[in-house]
């Protein structure tokens, strides 16, 4: 399938769009470049098959997409991918796409939002690039786990652009909200609604990587190092993970070692230290506090465990600044 057959011109828009030129399906002029990278736009559209829309230059702006369900199809320069199901496909400015239904899908339901990108957001980007300024994430068809959050995340975008309010937006659009738009004005709703997209970003790039880093790992060895990297400070034990996964204690101690080359203990000092490190860099905590949120009972002990991972003590790490630690759950 290629977008070949899509229409050259924009699709007719939603009764009730804003009419904001560069909104996907605005009946505008079809090489209008779309909303510039100041603003924040979002929208969600469920669309039938013959909706389609071209910028022969390209937009000023980021467009990032996230698929609800059914199959759109998506063309950046030469570059073309297909996007079902929780697949994030971002195009970069400036370079000629269109997009729209896949043929012979039955609709194409979306999530969109048209802004300038945050730098560190490319880091995580960096490595779905397809080429052409494309960007195509697409996670394991067998987890699912992030989707209702990605969803929620894009909920509280919308909302958060049409009013911000100090109240928790919806996790879901209304059932009879299915075409929705907003343009985020003022400065708090648009960092709204940015924190909202690098949210999704982080939790579509990160499930992925988490994925392919633990693609030979029991999904229960990988679940209880989800669970000591979600948080390092708790009462962690080997009983405690292992009820969490269903396997006894031996059993779980074991298996973890066996996949991992260390115990379940260790790496769960290796996580608490690396917190520990990252507290030590961005807050003021003092030493003893920075021990506490890390789950060290004892800051004599964390001193000493400290400066044996690290080879500084806590107060020096400090005064040197940030470091570039490892990844706790990364070697040993």
């Amino acid at each position: 399938m290629t977008t070949d057959g899509l229409p050259e011109t924009a699709a007719p828009g939603h009764p009730g769009d804003p009419g904001h030129p560069g909104d996907p399906g605005h009946p505008g002029d079809p090489v209008d470049p779309g909303p510039p990278p100041g603003l924040v736009v979002v929208g969600h559209y469920d669309e039938l098959p013959g909706y389609a829309l071209q910028r022969p230059r390209g937009a000023d702006s980021w467009l990032f997409t996230w698929t609800v369900s059914g199959r759109g199809t998506l063309r950046q320069g030469r570059t073309e991918t297909a996007a079902g199901a929780g697949d994030l496909v971002v195009l970069a400015p400036g370079i000629p796409h269109r997009y729209g239904v896949q043929q012979g899908a039955d609709h194409w339901e979306f999530w969109w939002a048209h802004c300038g990108a945050r730098p560190t957001w490319t880091a995580w980007l960096g490595t779905h690039a397809r080429g052409d300024g494309l960007y195509a994430v697409t996670p394991d068809p067998d987890d699912d786990s992030p989707h209702a959050r990605i969803e929620a995340a894009f909920s509280r975008m919308l909302a958060d652009a049409r009013t911000p309010v100090t109240g928790t937006p919806p996790a879901s659009l209304p059932a009879d909200d299915r075409v929705a738009v907003a343009v985020a004005h003022g400065t708090t709703a648009r960092e709204l609604a940015l924190s909202a997209l690098e949210e999704v970003v982080l939790l579509t790039a990160g499930a992925v990587h988490r994925t392919r880093s633990g693609s030979d790992v029991d999904p229960r060895v990988h679940r209880a190092q989800e669970l000591i990297a979600a948080d390092p400070g708790a009462p962690h034990t080997v009983r405690s993970l292992a009820a969490e996964v269903a396997l006894s204690p031996s059993r779980f101690a074991h298996l973890f070692t066996r996949q991992l080359g260390r115990s379940p203990m260790r790496a769960l000092r290796e996580a608490r230290l690396h917190h520990a490190a990252r507290l030590l860099e961005s807050t003021d905590l003092s030493v003893e506090r920075v021990a506490a949120a890390s789950g060290f009972a004892s800051p004599f002990h964390f001193n000493r465990v400290f400066r044996e991972r690290y080879g500084t003590p806590p107060g020096a790490y400090r005064a040197a600044g940030p470091t570039g630690a490892a990844d706790p759950m990364v070697g040993a």
